[in-house]
């Protein structure tokens, strides 16, 4: 809707140009004039107005066909048209009407109901033209709507896909090390590749023959509860949980992440074990179970990487370091923690170590030094 509202005259007669301009510019409307039907078509097309009186029978194109070419055109926004003729019978009313006009007055014309036609027609393309608004801008919010929900879906699909690659990391890495690998997009750590690592085995003494006389039920609890124990260990130092078989748990350190202490921290997460191991040894001693714990600890290079099929992957360290830790597990008393001579030169300034001499280990064709930790010493305990 124009301000002040744009009037559209046409007719042929330049005497009604003249009086209806006059009276309608009086009430503060816009007026422009036509003064056959094709000038008319062409003005309201180029100027867009809010309403149009126009004359039936003019010259070149009569007022019927000028209304029906513009009712007809979808592509214009609503224009009233009031026909203003002498004609008055009935057939040339419903002629008018049929035409597109949406009212009709017969010269001479009143000018107090000229007014009030003009100022009633106004209001009705004024209220069409904020229901066109309303609807546009609705239509502009219906749009916006679906982008927004596009890409809610988006950010929805990442995130649940994030989520499976986190679950599926947080099988051999700490909750906290699995959202790191996967916001930082390194998941390419996890592809076969060689490096220099800790390997810690560790296993209870004496569950094959604790396994062979309870019943399932009974060592399945007490898997329940070891592995529940040693897992929160293994995840507050950072390390690696290459799998759980039975009793028996491959830990590393320094891949997929690496890390600047890794057999520190091994000996260090070694030590928390068997204390946190112990309190459940006691109380499995009170319901009858004679069981120990016990360590190996290596470090050397390895192959890592995930293998498996599609629908089940796991991340693997496969190499002599692997074997060294689990035979030096083999190898320990209840208590101890066993570690390969290069995994002490690493840690001997934080650790209270006795050596146990060469140990001959299966799979190793030479006789391997080995030595107890006893304990940290204060300072890398309190680390």
């Amino acid at each position: 809707m124009n301000q002040p509202p744009v009037i559209l005259i046409a007719d042929d007669n330049p005497a009604n140009l003249e009086i209806l301009g006059t009276r309608l510019a009086a009430s503060g409307y816009r007026i422009l004039t036509a003064a056959d039907g094709e000038q008319a078509l062409a003005a309201a097309r180029q100027h867009a107005p809010d309403l149009l009186l126009l004359d039936v029978m003019m010259p070149r194109l009569d007022g019927l066909e000028v209304c029906r070419r513009l009712k007809a055109d979808p592509a214009r926004p609503f224009l009233p048209v009031i026909l203003v003729t002498a004609r008055g019978d009935p057939q040339d009313v419903v002629a008018g009407l049929d035409a597109g006009a949406d009212e009709y007055l017969t010269k001479p014309v009143d000018h107090s109901a000229l007014v009030a036609r003009v100022r009633s027609m106004l209001r009705i393309k004024a209220l069409h033209d904020t229901v066109q608004e309303q609807a546009a801008r609705l239509e502009a919010q219906a749009r916006q709507l679906e982008a927004w929900n596009q890409q809610l879906e988006r950010r929805v699909a990442e995130q649940l896909a994030q989520l499976e690659r986190v679950g599926r990391l947080r099988r051999f890495l700490s909750p906290q090390l699995a959202e790191l690998v996967v916001s930082a997009g390194e998941e390419r750590l996890l592809e076969s590749h060689r490096r220099e690592i800790t390997a810690v085995f560790c296993d209870l003494r004496g569950f094959t023959a604790f396994a062979e006389t309870a019943e399932p039920e009974e060592v399945l609890g007490l898997l329940r509860e070891y592995h529940g124990a040693v897992g929160e260990v293994v995840f507050a130092f950072g390390g690696t949980l290459e799998r759980f078989v039975g009793d028996g748990i491959l830990v590393f350190f320094n891949d997929p992440v690496p890390v600047s202490d890794p057999a520190l921290r091994a000996v260090r997460m070694a030590v928390a074990m068997r204390e946190r191991v112990q309190q459940l040894l006691e109380a499995w001693r009170r319901r009858g179970h004679a069981l120990g714990f016990g360590v190996g600890i290596a470090e050397g290079f390895a192959t890592l990487g995930a293998v498996g099929a599609s629908w089940r992957m796991d991340y693997t360290a496969i190499g002599t370091v692997t074997n060294l830790a689990s035979r030096l597990c083999d190898e320990a008393a209840p208590g101890q923690i066993l570690v390969s001579q290069r995994v002490l030169a690493d840690v001997e300034t934080a650790v209270e170590a006795e050596p146990l001499g060469p140990l001959v280990l299966k799979g190793f064709s030479r006789p391997v030094p080995a030595y107890n930790v006893r304990a940290l010493r204060t300072e890398a305990a309190q680390e």
